[in-house]
C-alpha cells in the first residue's frame, strides 16, 4: 500500500498529467519501443500513428492517479486492461521495462523542477503498486484458462481448416486445434488473441469470435483494412493448412444472462462479437432485435446467415441500413445514417432492454446518444471501444 505522502505527490501532478498526458505517453511510447524493440510485438502500431493508444494508456494513467485513495472507482477499467493484457500475453517482466520508461518520460516531459525525485520516487511506487494489481490479477486468469477444460497457457499451435469470404472486405478464418486436442469454450462477445510472423516480424493482435465454439473449432472474421498489416497478411497470404499461434480467449465484453429484450446494434465489422451473441440468445425466448449498418449490400456479411435465423425463430427481428444504394445488392430496410427516429422505431417498444452496440468511434457516439435519448437506461447499453469513454460523448 502506498503512503499517505506519496498518494497526496500522486494525486498533486494530476491536473500537470492531465493538461499534457497525450504528450507524455505519445514520448513514453516511442522511448520504450525504441529502447526495448522486443515489446513491440505487444501493440498495435496502427493505433500508434492514429493516437489511440497513446490516449488509451493517458486515460488509464490519470483515472489511476485521480483515485489512488479509492481504486474501486475504477470500475471496469481495471477489468478491461487485464482481459487485453492477457489476450496479448503481457508477463510479469514486461512491466519493469514499462516501469522504468514511464518514470523517465514523466521527468523529461515535466521538467526537473516539477518532476523531482521525491514526485518520481512516489509515481514509481504508485506504478509498483498498480502492476502489482494487474500482475495478480492476470496471473489469475492464466492459471484459470490452464486448468480449465480444453484450455492452454501462452500460444498454442492451431490450423487453418477453413477461409471464406463473406463480403467484399470480410473474410473468415476457421482454426482447430493442430494437437486435436478439445479447446476452451468462451463466452459470447469475447476475442482471442493471435501471434503473427509478418516477414521476420512478430506482430500481435486480438479479433473478436465471431460464432459460437462448435466442431473443436473458433472463427474470426475480418475485414481487410487498407494498409492493415495484420489484416492483409491474414487475407493474401493465410491459407487453408497454414499453422497459427492463438493464446486463449479473453474479454469483458459478454453477453449477460437476462431475460430481457436484447437488442444488438453493428455498424461494419462491429458485427463480429454480436454473431456469437445472437447465437446463444437465440437459445432463449427473449425477444431479439438486430440492427446492422453497412456501407452497401456488398460489404454488408452474414446477411443470408441473419436472415436464415430469422426465418427460423419468430423472437428475432433483423434490420439493415445501408449508407447508400449501389443498386446492385439486396435491397435495405432503409437508406442513410442511423438517426434518432429511425432507431427508435427499430427498437422494442419496451425500453427496459439490454442493448449491446459496436462499431467506428462515430457511429457508437451517435448510438450512445440515441439510446440514452430513447429511454434505454444507461447502465442497460453496452459497448466495446478502445480508448476512453469521453471520447464517445
Amino acid at each position: 500500500m502506498l503512503n499517505a505522502s506519496d498518494r497526496a505527490i500522486v494525486k498533486s501532478t494530476v491536473p500537470l498529467l492531465e493538461s499534457g498526458g497525450e504528450a507524455l505517453t505519445t514520448h513514453f511510447y516511442k522511448k520504450l519501443l525504441d529502447r526495448y524493440p522486443q515489446v513491440r510485438p505487444l501493440f498495435n502500431q496502427a493505433h500508434q500513428v492514429s493516437g489511440d493508444q497513446p490516449r488509451a494508456l493517458a486515460n488509464g494513467v490519470l483515472m489511476y492517479a485521480r483515485h489512488i485513495d479509492e481504486l474501486e472507482q475504477l470500475g471496469g477499467l481495471v477489468t478491461k486492461i487485464i482481459n487485453k493484457h492477457v489476450a496479448l500475453q503481457i508477463l510479469p517482466e514486461h512491466y519493469p521495462l514499462v516501469g522504468e520508461c514511464l518514470l523517465e518520460a514523466i521527468r523529461e516531459v515535466l521538467g526537473a523542477e516539477i518532476a523531482t525525485d521525491e514526485v518520481i520516487t512516489a509515481w514509481g511506487n504508485a506504478y509498483q503498486q498498480l502492476a502489482s494489481i494487474l500482475i495478480g490479477a492476470e496471473e489469475n486468469i492464466y492459471e484459470e484458462k490452464a486448468e480449465a477444460p480444453g484450455g492452454w497457457r501462452s500460444a498454442r499451435e492451431f490450423k487453418v481448416v477453413n477461409k471464406v469470404a463473406e463480403s467484399a472486405e470480410i473474410t473468415s478464418f476457421y482454426f482447430a486445434p493442430a494437437d486435436g486436442q478439445p479447446i476452451i469454450d468462451f463466452m459470447p462477445g469475447q476475442y482471442i488473441g493471435m501471434q503473427l510472423l509478418l516477414d521476420g516480424d512478430e506482430i500481435r493482435r486480438n479479433y473478436s469470435l465471431s460464432a459460437r465454439a462448435g466442431d473443436n473449432q473458433y472463427r474470426i472474421s475480418v475485414k481487410r483494412e487498407p494498409g492493415g498489416r495484420a489484416s492483409n497478411f491474414l487475407h493474401d497470404r493465410v491459407h487453408v493448412g497454414d499453422s497459427i499461434n492463438l493464446f486463449p480467449p479473453s474479454g469483458e465484453f459478454t453477453l449477460a444472462h437476462s431475460d430481457k429484450p436484447l437488442v444488438l446494434i453493428s455498424g461494419g465489422v462491429g458485427i463480429t462479437p454480436t454473431l456469437a451473441m445472437l447465437q446463444a440468445a437465440l437459445d432463449t425466448p427473449r425477444p431479439i432485435h438486430f440492427i446492422h449498418c453497412a456501407r452497401n449490400g456488398s460489404v454488408h456479411a452474414f446477411r443470408d446467415w441473419v436472415e436464415g435465423l430469422a426465418g427460423q425463430h419468430p423472437q428475432l427481428k433483423r434490420f439493415y441500413l445501408y449508407s447508400e444504394d449501389d443498386g446492385v445488392s439486396p435491397a435495405a430496410d432503409a437508406v442513410g445514417m442511423l438517426d434518432q427516429a429511425r432507431l427508435e422505431q427499430w427498437l422494442p417498444e419496451d425500453r427496459d432492454l439490454d442493448a449491446y452496440f459496436l462499431g467506428p468511434k462515430g457511429f457508437m457516439a451517435a448510438v450512445r446518444r440515441q439510446l440514452k435519448a430513447a429511454g434505454v437506461p444507461e447502465a442497460q447499453a453496452r459497448y466495446e471501444f478502445f480508448g476512453p469513454a469521453s471520447a464517445l460523448e
